[in-house]
């Protein structure tokens, strides 16, 4: 099934899609919550089906579409070989792959509040000039767990949607020095949706070693820059979700990026391979549309941003001790 949050008539709603019509989940007007009550994948079936036999709703060209969820969490992986090389190579001329990449599925924590829906307008982040957008696929955990295992994950990941994780990369490059991550360059955006497409929907394109087979695809203004497969990943999405349940809880609503894929799923990758910026940072007035088989489009238009607010340089203290 495919799930949608949405806005009509000045109303937030929850409603199952189904060819192309709207049907709403009697007394739910936001999917985070609804999983936060438990249940998992059987219980938002359960509501699908009760909602599909109920009067349909509108058809979904008449709606806003909202992020299908807001997150309690966002871990942000990196999972594609192709795209470590070439963001390294643009962002501080190193070669390779570090050795310490294979060891785990790294991750950074992005910020929850600041998730916006598969059209809405995205603006430039303060201070910025070099603005990137990254083709990425988001796993939806649906059930509370701690010190996972790969096969126990899989039952607690409830469905997936197309992410996009827009970064400031001359923020980004410039904060990393200090060694503490992405941080500011990872804070003004992320895109979630059109749905939270449910886990059993993606069954037939599973291949034999885990991996889902969905085609990707990046757009630029109408022109493709990028293509990959998902399956392209290093770990699985349940051994992704097994790492970040280690020692802690991954709980109903966080969602796993699977980070950006390769062969032009982001700028950086196309700007370390070729030496030079082609194509250009993103500007007001661009569109990005990303596509990934199975889960459908966000299409997102920047605008320009708000002016940054100075910040004070910091200051070289005395070290006095009492």
């Amino acid at each position: 099934m495919r799930f949608a949050s949405y806005v009509f008539r000045h109303r937030h709603h929850v409603a199952v899609l189904d060819d192309g019509v709207l049907h709403p989940l009697a007394g739910v007007d936001s999917l985070a919550e609804f999983l936060a009550r438990g249940g998992g994948l059987p219980a938002l079936l359960d509501a699908g089906t009760a909602a599909l036999r109920a009067p349909a709703g509108p058809p979904v060209s008449a709606v806003r579409l909202l992020p299908p969820l807001q997150p309690s969490s966002i871990r942000d992986f990196v999972t594609f070989e192709e795209h470590v090389e070439g963001v390294r190579r643009s962002m501080s001329g190193a070669v390779g792959v570090p050795d310490q990449w294979y060891e785990a599925p790294t991750f950074y924590f992005t910020n929850p509040h600041a998730v916006y829906g598969p059209n809405d307008e995205i603006p430039m982040p303060p201070g910025s000039e070099l603005l990137d957008f990254e083709l990425e696929v988001g796993a939806v955990i649906g059930l509370e767990g701690r010190d996972l295992g790969p096969e126990q994950a899989r039952d607690h990941i409830i469905g997936y949607t197309v992410f996009n994780d827009w970064s400031a990369r001359d923020l980004q490059a410039a904060e990393m020095q200090v060694g503490l991550g992405p941080c500011k360059g990872k804070d003004t955006a992320t895109t979630l949706g059109p749905y939270l497409v449910t886990a059993d929907e993606l069954c037939p394109y599973r291949d034999d070693d885990g991996f889902l087979r969905l085609a990707m695809t990046a757009q630029i203004n109408g022109t493709t820059v990028g293509t990959d497969l998902l399956s392209n990943m290093s770990w699985t999405f349940e051994e992704m979700a097994a790492y970040a349940s280690r020692g802690t809880v991954v709980r109903p609503g966080d969602v796993l990026g699977s980070g950006t894929c390769g062969n032009g799923g982001c700028l950086a990758e196309l700007w370390g391979i070729s030496g030079r910026r082609t194509p250009p940072p993103l500007a007001p007035g661009d569109t990005v549309t990303l596509t990934v088989q199975g889960l459908g489009t966000v299409s997102n238009t920047v605008v320009a941003g708000s002016a940054p607010v100075p910040v004070q340089r910091g200051r070289r203290r005395t070290r006095e001790r009492p």
